[in-house]
């Protein structure tokens, strides 16, 4: 119920940082790689919302930072693709030993070509996601050009990406050009999902074309109509992991779900990287957040959005089990409803101004209704249950539970 910072050695004994996103309710299906974007790092935004999709569907997702990016140690931009490729392997391998092995992996941009590379490599995965993906790692030298005369000539250059200064040596360059992405793409075994955007100006979607016709079935393609190479815009991202998550149960075995004991009837968890909150309720999984004003990134609805929403839920089904016991024309039930807190005078001193919740609660019923109904209809909304909880005194008793 929480996510978990781990440390892991890359093949040369450099210690690489990551996070490991758990089910909210701790109990992964299983378990998948993120392989992030040329000079990216494991904490982008996008890599965050399709890392909490996917554990909302029940997948543990491990994201971190590449050999000399983010928090990893080493130095980037000397041996190129190999170095990410034999990243993944060591992220595998520490999956492995200490929880289990993955069998989904996940690239974007960069990152999903070094997936397909490193498929072979990855034994236990049997289905690859990428988003944005280049079929060509040469692909990126576009990103060098203002040091590739330098590079070259001088065999290194510290080159500007994305605003960052980055060293690039000539070995980095000569990596790049010792793949076959095509031939290898060709020889993979395992399911495959790519996702592009049509309007990407840094990897155009023609790279997808290309991948799609290299790969064998079982492949699937997904357009992200309208959204830019690093998934800016929150709703792309999440889009991303709900498509990846409900694509992979078709190839990864997700056991039937354990009966809920009662102190996992409702598990709520949030991380170390916004508000953006996640609920599991039962069966069911769902984000809460604060709109952008109060600090959010507008996700899902706030708390109190959920308490009120509570509330008109009862209301609607207490009104229609009283009509259909009653066999009254009820037809649809909508109810609005808005919280405030309002200044009240504190009884205890009647002089001072306490401040109090309000709930106003608008009732629409639709059906052909005489009057006596409606009213009656009006006064059972006052009875449904929820309307009685949050109407009596309340005790709430909070305990720490043991670290896991």
């Amino acid at each position: 119920m929480k996510t978990i910072t781990v440390t892991f050695p890359n093949a040369t004994g450099q210690l690489l940082s990551g996070r490991l996103e758990m089910p909210v309710d701790g109990k992964p299906h299983a378990f998948a790689l993120f392989a992030h974007c040329f000079t990216c790092t494991k904490n982008l935004t996008a890599i965050r919302n399709i890392a909490r999709s996917l554990s909302l569907m029940g997948i543990a997702v491990l994201r971190f930072d590449f050999t000399g990016l983010g928090q990893s140690e080493g130095e980037f931009g000397t041996s190129g693709l190999s170095s990410d490729v034999s990243d993944l392997i060591s992220a595998a391998d520490f999956l492995r030993k200490e929880y289990e092995a993955p069998v989904l992996a996940i690239g974007h941009s960069l990152g999903g070509t070094a997936v397909l590379m490193a498929a072979k490599s990855l034994p236990t995965v049997q289905a690859i996601a990428t988003i944005g993906a280049p079929c060509d790692p040469t692909h990126v030298r576009h990103l060098l050009r203002d040091g590739l005369g330098t590079i070259e000539k001088a065999g290194t250059a510290t080159v500007d990406i994305g605003g960052r200064p980055f060293p690039i040596k000539k070995e980095f360059l000569t990596d790049l050009e010792s793949f076959e992405p095509e031939q290898t793409i060709g020889q993979l075994e395992k399911a495959l999902l790519l996702l592009h955007s049509p309007q990407d100006n840094v990897v155009n979607i023609e790279n997808a074309a290309a991948v799609y016709q290299a790969a064998r079935h079982p492949k699937s393609f997904v357009s992200l109509d309208g959204a830019d190479h690093l998934l800016s815009e929150p709703q792309d991202s999440l889009y991303a992991g709900e498509v990846i998550a409900c694509w992979a149960k078709r190839y990864i075995a997700f056991p039937q779900p354990e009966p809920i004991r009662v102190r996992q009837r409702v598990a709520v968890r949030i991380g170390p990287d916004s508000l953006t909150t996640e609920i599991k309720a039962g069966n069911h999984s769902l984000l809460a957040d604060e709109p952008a004003e109060a600090g959010g990134d507008d996700l899902g609805p706030t708390p109190y959005d959920l308490v009120t929403a509570g509330l008109g839920a009862c209301t609607a089904m207490t009104l229609r089990l009283y009509a259909d016991r009653k066999k009254w024309p009820l037809t649809n039930v909508v109810v609005h409803l808005h919280h405030e807190k309002i200044h009240g005078f504190d009884s205890e001193n009647p002089e001072q101004k306490a401040l109090l919740d309000h709930i106003w609660r608008e009732i629409e019923l639709e059906g052909e209704l005489t009057d006596e109904q409606r009213q009656r209809l009006l006064s059972i909304a006052e009875k449904c249950p929820v309307h009685k909880t949050l109407s009596s005194r309340i005790e709430i008793s909070s305990a720490l539970l043991p670290p896991s």
